[in-house]
């Protein structure tokens, strides 16, 4: 695959039949069921949120999970994750186990971060998942100090950078970039472009016409794909890892989805239309895989079923497991 680095570019359209082909339909219907339990793991966080059994607020990606899936799986055991506040599909589909995720979105000592990080900033060190971040573009110059000790113990990992498009335009995005570039780093910056910086559209904030365009100013390779296409996203970063592997330095690949809900839960949503929500929603992900294995509507719903049972079960997980200890309160506190 050759990709420009030229101002004008298109959005990449893979081959789906050969990748169905390819990765198997027994793969591919795990897909379903991963984009699923995402799905389901962020309509039980609203619900949970609505009853106050939440602290702080949290960022919801439901109309996202194609990105979460199809990156993950194209990356490799070993290599590394850093994601965003809106990031509980990308760890769910990093392979982290869905009832310890919930205790600690729930702030149980049973969590990932023990309760200490909850909605925004949950990570599986031991899975190389190096967390999310509160800050807008947080993760993404820390990505630059990973792809160095990377570069510098000579492995074949790669790291995967997931931000916004808000990020994007972050004076770290840009450094960070300009960083990677010149020192040919083996990372993978994917820009989740779900139209809107909280309330700002792309449209006002940028004058190009894709995020991608920006990685003509750094010298590296970039392209944009359908966010809502589980196998175009998959190809996508599949590739650019392939390239950070081989020495070839760092692509900004840029996925074009949606958010259906609002930025977080104080999020009104006064600055777009009904009639916008439901044609974004009318390109479900999940359904697109679906229809693509031509899945019956009985197989369907059974995968559903099968996933809002493991929400069900981490529920009870959670809600079993211990507060944290208040005498624990320093442990972890380095500054």
């Amino acid at each position: 695959m050759e990709w420009t680095t030229l101002v004008e570019s298109e959005i990449f359209q893979p081959d789906h039949r050969q990748l169905i082909e390819e990765l198997g339909e027994t793969r591919l219907r795990e897909w379903v069921l991963e984009m699923n339990i995402i799905r389901a793991f962020e309509e039980k966080a609203e619900d949970l949120f609505a009853r106050g059994l939440v602290h702080g607020t949290m960022h919801l990606s439901i109309g996202q999970e194609a990105v979460a899936v199809g990156a993950s799986a194209a990356m490799e055991d070993g290599d590394y994750l850093l994601n965003h506040h809106r990031g509980h599909g990308h760890c769910l589909a990093w392979g982290s186990d869905v009832r310890l995720m919930m205790a600690e979105f729930l702030g149980k000592e049973t969590g990932y971060c023990r309760g200490r990080g909850g909605s925004m900033h949950i990570a599986n060190v031991e899975m190389n998942n190096l967390g999310a971040n509160g800050i807008v573009g947080g993760g993404i110059p820390i990505s630059v100090g990973v792809g160095l000790s990377i570069k510098k113990r000579k492995t074949r990992q790669v790291c995967l950078t997931i931000f916004g498009d808000g990020a994007a335009n972050e004076g770290a995005f840009h450094e960070s970039l300009n960083m990677a570039s010149i020192w040919d780093l083996p990372v993978v910056y994917l820009c989740e472009n779900n139209q809107y910086a909280m309330s700002m559209p792309v449209q006002k904030a940028f004058n190009i016409r894709y995020i991608s365009q920006r990685a003509a100013a750094y010298g590296i390779a970039g392209v944009t794909v359908d966010g809502n296409d589980v196998l175009a996203v998959y190809d996508a970063v599949r590739t650019a890892a392939q390239r950070a592997r081989n020495g070839e330095g760092p692509t900004l690949v840029e996925a074009l989805t949606y958010r259906w809900k609002g930025h977080s839960k104080s999020d009104r949503q006064a600055y777009r239309t009904r009639d916008e929500v439901k044609e974004w929603q009318a390109r479900d992900p999940i359904h697109r895989l679906a229809h693509l294995l031509e899945m019956s509507e009985a197989e369907y719903e059974e995968i559903v079923k099968k996933a809002q049972a493991a929400i069900e079960e981490a529920v009870e997980f959670a809600n079993a497991s211990p507060e944290p200890d208040l005498s624990t309160i320093m442990e972890g506190v380095y500054a």
